[in-house]
């Protein structure tokens, strides 16, 4: 199975370049499953229906969220609804939506799991024994397992990489919004990026325009964030993972720039 991880979307350039350019690469790197992080995709901050359905249209089988999933209310009104979106597994229960989704592809069952981190991050339920829990669940019952960690530090997304090495097959990283080259398989055969990177404006600070950002930087004073304009990049991983052991057997990192 040849697995494609889309890095954070960032609003409006984030969509229009998967629109651009998701059919051809679907081709040319046969790929059977695309996931991307969505929480960013509407507007910069968050996710709506009509945004939903939009990259659905493009090509993209699930959505994983992250600390903005709830940044657009609308989203109370359809998540559970949408079986292809994911909220972090470590909210409390008693939210809507759900942590983990089976997507069903041709013979195939793939679990998909989000988690949300700690670290510089708000309060939350410990994103490693929510994730054990229902990867425990999930094991039996499909024939894959992704998993989406929306985490700010390295090192905690890289202790997640090894402690489900040979526990799934997959595990990337979201949040950032910069690609890292870190992308390595583990002993036992799970794949692993520490962050895919951001689909969005190029000429940006992590996607907001970036006077903005400078001068919040240099005077301090509040401001409102609008993603920029421009140049668009799209940051992506395939995984190329064996039918039968489950294992990565290799990863491609994925840069491109348009105008």
């Amino acid at each position: 199975m040849n697995l494609l991880a889309i890095g954070d979307i960032i609003g409006n350039p984030g969509r229009k370049i998967v629109k651009d350019i998701l059919p051809s690469l679907k081709k040319e790197y046969k790929i059977d499953m695309v996931i991307a992080n969505g929480e960013n995709s509407a507007g910069g901050n968050g996710i709506t229906y009509s945004v939903a359905h939009e990259l659905y249209a493009y090509g993209i089988d699930v959505i994983t969220m992250g600390n903005h999933v709830w940044s657009k209310r609308e989203i109370l009104n359809f998540i559970n609804d949408d079986n292809r979106l994911v909220r972090p597994v470590n909210f409390p229960p008693e939210l809507p939506g759900k942590g983990s989704t089976i997507f069903y592809l041709n013979n195939k069952t793939v679990g998909v799991i989000n988690a949300l981190g700690r670290v510089y991050m708000d309060p939350i339920d410990s994103p490693f024994t929510v994730i054990l829990k229902e990867v425990d669940r999930l094991k039996n019952i499909v024939d894959f397992i992704i998993v989406d960690f929306h985490a700010e530090a390295t090192s905690e997304k890289l202790a997640m990489g090894w402690l489900l090495d040979g526990k799934v097959s997959v595990v990337f990283g979201t949040h950032t919004h910069v690609q890292t080259a870190d992308d390595r398989i583990f002993p036992r055969g799970t794949g692993y990026i520490t962050d895919l990177g951001m689909t969005g404006p190029y000429n940006s600070i992590i996607g907001v325009d970036k006077d903005i950002i400078l001068r919040k930087f240099t005077t301090l004073m509040p401001e409102k964030f609008e993603v920029a304009k421009g140049e668009m990049q799209f940051n992506a991983v395939i995984f190329s993972i064996d039918d039968l052991t489950k294992k990565v057997t290799e990863i491609k990192r994925l840069f491109i720039r348009k105008e």
